[in-house]
């Protein structure tokens, strides 16, 4: 039986329409809520970066006087001119030539077994980094011969070094020496000048990776190889996969198997270099990374030596902590190998000094 309605009866609301208004109801909480939360979480990302942003200032300070090997002081030893107003990393493009020297427990020298020449400028945020074979002929001027000479590009460092200290240079002279004759010959090569130097041995290369956990990185060929005389034994399989710090040296140094004496060219290792160095930089600028600084800058002060004054230094990290890794280019030098160098293309080469200047120029 049909129920008849009044027609001053006013329509009592419907289930659905008590449920539409609970429900924009509900949504305009949840936007609050959703708004509320971003605003929180915004906050607090903003105080874990000013928070580890001072951390990291005031642990770099404390070990910056470790890794530079010169000093703004007057009359002391290996002593250099302050810098002049305006000339700061902060405010100029800098350059820098990046060695990893070929030291590490049990074996090794001083030949630079990786080159990379780097241009950085504070204003567009924006670098370079060219990957060189270590085995690159290199024509320069000698202004102590005052003639030309050739060599390869990784005796450099070595060979200046060991000069200064026949000479009776202290270990922080000849090092001083190795990269001024780095710096002078490579800036040369690129025609630009090289303004600073930087050296890391193969020991705190493998004591940063295993600080940040590892880094993760696709091995592009299995890698095999053994020598007792420089306690080398490189054991890797093909494939993506995590590497530890003993690992990554082994996937950035690998060049030759027993089965295949040319197994890995320079140019690959060069390739190598890059990924290595660009997926260490994305570990250390993640939160798991920012989280292990402190402990880098400890393994990394007595394995990193700069002819960049202390200050400087602070001034580079203030400058670029923060810098956009999509805003940096990393290139490799290609050429073709000429027993015992390794000829650079002209095309490549050229295409690194555009690089590098434009950098500069910007």
């Amino acid at each position: 039986m049909n129920k008849q309605i009044s027609k001053n009866a006013q329509p009592q609301p419907t289930e659905s329409r008590v449920t539409s208004r609970g429900t924009r109801k509900q949504k305009k909480s949840k936007k609050k809520i959703i708004i509320t939360t971003i605003l929180s979480i915004i906050i607090i990302i903003v105080a874990v970066v000013v928070l580890f942003g001072t951390y990291i200032v005031n642990k770099v300070n404390s070990k910056f006087p470790e890794m530079s090997i010169v000093t703004e002081q007057e009359g002391e030893p290996n002593s250099i001119a302050p810098i002049a107003k305006g000339e700061s990393v902060k405010d100029k493009p800098v350059t820098l030539v990046l060695l990893g020297i070929d030291q590490r427990k049990g074996g090794g020298g001083l030949n630079t077994d990786v080159m990379l020449v780097a241009a950085l400028n504070p204003i567009t945020k924006k670098g370079a980094v060219i990957a060189m074979p270590r085995d690159t002929r290199i024509s320069y001027y000698s202004k102590e011969k005052d003639a030309v000479e050739v060599r390869k590009a990784n005796a450099f460092y070595a060979n200046y070094y060991v000069k200064a200290q026949k000479d009776g240079e202290d270990k922080n002279g000849a090092m001083l020496k190795g990269k001024a004759a780095v710096r002078d010959v490579l800036g040369q090569f690129y025609d630009i000048p090289i303004q600073y130097a930087v050296s890391v041995n193969f020991q705190g290369f493998r004591d940063v990776v295993d600080v940040l956990g590892g880094i993760h990185v696709d091995v592009d060929m299995r890698m095999k190889w053994t020598d007792s005389h420089d306690d080398t034994d490189i054991d890797l399989q093909p494939g993506p996969q995590t590497l530890n710090g003993k690992q990554t040296l082994d996937f950035v140094r690998f060049r030759q198997s027993k089965a295949n004496p040319n197994a890995s060219s320079d140019f690959e290792r060069n390739n190598r270099q890059s990924i290595v160095l660009s997926a260490i930089m994305k570990k250390m600028i993640s939160l798991g990374g920012i989280t292990k600084i402190g402990d880098v800058i400890d393994e990394v002060s007595d394995d990193v030596y700069t002819d960049m004054p202390t200050s400087e230094l602070t001034r580079m990290l203030s400058t670029y902590y923060n810098i956009n890794m999509d805003n940096i280019t990393f290139m490799s030098l290609q050429g073709k190998w000429d027993n015992p160098y390794v000829i650079a293309s002209e095309e490549s080469l050229a295409e690194a000094k555009q690089l590098l200047q434009s950098i500069l120029a910007e």
